[in-house]
C-alpha cells in the first residue's frame, strides 16, 4: 500500500448542538461506551445532575435514603433535593461522584455539563472549593440551581427569589476568578403569558446579565406526579403542550433575555427536552421530539444553540430507554431512541468538520472540547462494501474515531478497533472514498493544569497511524453446495 496521506482536521460547532442527560433522580448513570454503541456518535456534552447541601443533617447521604418517609407523595418532598450528592466541595473527595463519571465523559470526546442544586446559605469557601474541583475538566458548563423560578427544589424553600438570584451572581463571580474554564448556565422560566417579561424578572435580571449561557426547561409533555400516581385523562399531575407554541415561547424568551443583556446575544438552549411517555405513549413521544427538531431546521433557528435530551435511561418514561424493573443495568429501547438517533446524525445537529492542509507525522493534536478540537483526516478508498475493516494500534493513545458516519472509542489499553459496524446500517453500494477522522481527547479525562493553557486545552502526540486492514471478501470463500471441503 502506498504511503497514507494525512490532513489536518478541525471539529467546530454544530448549527444546533445536542447534549444528553445521563442519570438523575429518575435513573442511574450509564457508561459512555454503551451509549456510544447505541447511538453511534458522541454528544457535545453529557449532563450529570447532583446536589450540594453540606450543612444539612444526613449529608452526604441521598435524601430519599437518609430521610426515607412513607408519607412522601412528591419527588421533592425531602429536606434536600433527591439527586445524587456531590462528594467534592469543602473537605470533599474528587475520587467519588461525580468525578469518575466526568472523566468517563471527557475520555469519550464530550464536554461535561454539571447540574448542581446548592444550598444558597453555603459560604464562599464552599463555592471556591467547588470551583477548584472543576478546574481540571476543561471547557465544561455548570447549571446552577436550575428551574430557579419554580417552587419545588429545596433551595427555593429556603430563600427568596431575590436571594437565589444574588447567590447565582455570587457563584458566577467566584467561578470567573477560580475556574474561568467553566461556563455558567442560568435556567429560569420564560416569558409570562401576555407579557414581555420573564418569570420573576426583577429577581433574576442581574443573573441574566452575569451568566454565560441561558436556558429554559420546557417539556412537551410531563407527568410531574411520577412515581406517586398514574397519569390519567382529566388528571392534574401532568400536562401536554403544543410544539409550535413551545417553539414560539422559547424564541420570545430568548428575545427578552437579549433585551435584558442590552442586545448581547448569549447562547440559548433547552437543558431538558423530551415528551413524557406517561402522557403521550411511546409513539407520540417520538413524534413530538421530531416535530420540534424539524421546526428548528426549517426555521434555521441559529439563535437556538443546543438542547439536552432528558435522558438516556429512565425508571419512568422520560428516557431513550426504560430501565428494566428486574435489572437496573438493562435498558429497554423505546421508539424515541431510533428517532433521536436519526436526528443527531443529521448534518444540522452534527459538529462542523473542516479539512485543512496535508501534514506529516508525528503531529500534536489539540483537544479544546467537543466544539473546538484539532485532529487528523485520513482518506481511504473502498472498492466495495468491505468484509473486514479494522485498525491495529501499537500505542496507548486515547482516541475518538469516525468512519462512514459512525464513531468509535479507542481506550489506551485497546489495540484493535473493529470498524465494520460502520457499514451495517450504511453499506456501500459500490466504490467509495471515505475519510477516517481521528481526535485525541484527554486519556485521564482531565487536562494538565501545568501546561500554559491547560485550563482550556489538552494535547496528545500522534507518532504514526495504526495499521489499516481492509478486505473486500471473506478470508476463505464459501464452499459451493455439494462440493468437497
Amino acid at each position: 500500500m502506498a504511503e497514507q496521506k494525512v490532513y489536518a482536521l478541525h471539529m467546530g460547532k454544530a448549527r444546533c448542538a445536542v447534549d444528553l442527560g445521563d442519570g438523575s433522580e429518575r435513573g442511574e448513570y450509564v457508561n459512555q461506551d454503551y451509549i456510544l454503541h447505541k447511538l453511534g456518535r458522541p454528544h457535545r456534552s453529557i449532563s450529570l445532575m447532583y446536589c450540594y447541601y453540606p450543612l444539612d443533617e444526613g449529608w452526604p447521604g441521598r435524601a430519599s435514603v437518609v430521610h426515607a418517609d412513607p408519607n412522601v407523595s412528591f419527588a421533592w418532598d425531602y429536606p434536600y433535593d433527591d439527586y445524587f450528592t456531590y462528594k467534592g466541595g469543602l473537605n470533599g473527595d474528587t475520587e467519588s461522584e461525580p468525578f469518575p463519571y466526568m472523566r468517563d465523559v471527557r475520555r469519550h470526546g464530550q464536554d461535561v455539563t454539571l447540574t448542581l442544586t446548592i444550598d444558597p446559605h453555603v459560604t464562599d469557601d464552599h463555592l471556591i472549593a467547588i470551583a477548584k474541583d472543576l478546574r481540571p475538566f476543561g471547557r465544561m458548563m455548570l447549571r446552577i440551581n436550575h428551574e430557579c423560578t419554580g417552587d419545588w427544589f429545596s433551595f427555593t424553600k429556603r430563600c427568596t427569589y431575590r436571594e437565589i438570584g444574588e447567590f447565582y451572581c455570587r457563584f458566577c463571580r467566584i467561578l470567573k476568578e477560580y475556574a474561568p474554564n467553566v461556563k455558567t448556565i442560568l435556567c429560569t422560566g420564560g416569558v409570562e403569558p401576555g407579557k414581555n417579561t420573564i418569570e420573576k424578572e426583577e429577581d433574576f435580571a442581574q443573573a441574566v446579565r452575569e451568566t454565560d449561557m441561558l436556558s429554559i426547561d420546557k417539556y412537551f409533555a410531563l407527568h410531574w406526579g411520577w412515581p406517586y400516581d398514574v397519569a390519567e385523562r382529566g388528571g392534574t399531575s401532568h400536562s401536554r403542550g403544543n410544539i409550535r407554541e413551545i417553539y414560539e415561547y422559547t424564541k420570545a424568551s430568548y428575545a427578552r433575555f437579549t433585551e435584558l443583556c442590552g442586545g448581547v446575544q448569549k447562547p440559548m438552549m433547552m437543558s431538558e427536552l423530551n415528551a413524557d411517555g406517561d402522557v403521550t405513549g411511546p409513539y407520540d413521544q417520538a413524534a413530538m421530539v421530531k416535530e420540534f427538531c424539524d421546526i428548528l431546521k426549517a426555521e434555521n433557528a441559529t439563535w437556538f444553540t443546543s438542547f439536552s435530551m432528558y435522558q438516556f435511561r429512565d425508571r419512568g418514561r422520560l428516557g431513550l430507554e426504560i430501565e428494566d424493573p428486574n435489572n437496573a443495568e438493562v435498558g429497554i429501547e423505546q421508539p424515541l431512541l431510533q428517532t433521536y438517533k436519526e436526528i443527531i446524525h443529521d448534518d444540522y445537529f452534527s459538529p462542523e468538520m473542516t479539512v485543512g492542509e496535508e501534514i506529516s507525522l508525528p503531529a500534536v493534536l489539540r483537544w479544546g472540547g467537543a466544539e473546538d478540537a484539532e485532529g487528523l483526516a485520513v482518506p481511504l478508498h473502498f472498492e466495495s462494501n468491505p468484509h473486514f475493516c479494522e485498525l491495529v494500534f501499537e500505542d496507548d493513545s486515547n482516541l475518538m474515531l469516525e468512519l462512514n458516519g459512525k464513531w468509535f472509542y479507542k481506550s489506551p489499553k485497546a489495540r484493535t478497533i473493529d470498524l465494520m459496524s460502520a457499514f451495517f446500517e450504511k453499506p456501500l453500494d459500490g466504490p467509495c472514498d471515505l475519510t477516517l477522522k481521528i481526535f485525541a481527547p484527554p486519556a485521564t479525562g482531565e487536562n494538565d493544569l501545568q501546561a500554559e493553557d491547560g485550563l482550556f486545552n489538552s494535547y496528545a502526540t500522534i507518532s504514526s497511524l495504526p495499521k489499516i486492514r481492509i478486505l473486500f471478501e471473506p478470508v476463505e470463500p464459501a464452499t459451493p453446495s455439494g462440493g468437497q471441503q
